[in-house]
């Protein structure tokens, strides 16, 4: 079975999106995880934003990075720079890709507003993790 690990800096939102398509996308040869650097608890938008694709992330739980599955991994995906630049080295036969998302977390404005970049940045990802399934 090959493992695919989502990282983010806070496992809140861009990876915790990341694993519910590729859960529903990827084949059952894939086994699907996602963590941050830090853990900063679900962020509610983002359980939001994925129910309105019907796909139900809300007890996903904020996760630290598993050292072991990590090195484990067939491929790792990471969803901004900061997790990019303070991953745990990999062995060679890890492939990464980076994904250089905006975080929806940060985002201001009105509730409408917010909301909107948060779907933006869901669509974007389920654009990707598509493109995944379809190699």
């Amino acid at each position: 079975m090959k493992k695919i690990y989502f990282l983010c800096t806070g496992n809140s939102c861009r990876s915790q999106m990341a694993e519910g398509f590729a859960k529903q996308l990827l084949s059952a040869n894939w086994q699907v995880a996602s963590a941050g650097i830090e853990t900063h608890g679900l962020n509610s938008l983002a359980v939001k934003v994925m129910a309105e694709k019907g796909i139900d992330i809300s007890q996903n739980q904020s996760k630290l990075i598993d050292p072991q599955y990590l090195a484990s991994c067939d491929l790792v995906v990471t969803l901004c720079g900061d997790a990019r630049d303070h991953c745990p080295v990999t062995p060679p036969s890890v492939q990464k890709l980076h994904w250089p998302l905006i975080d929806p977390a940060q985002a201001t404005g009105t509730r409408a507003e917010i909301l909107s970049v948060f779907r933006q940045v869901r669509d974007e990802i389920e654009i990707r993790v598509q493109k995944l399934s379809n190699q």
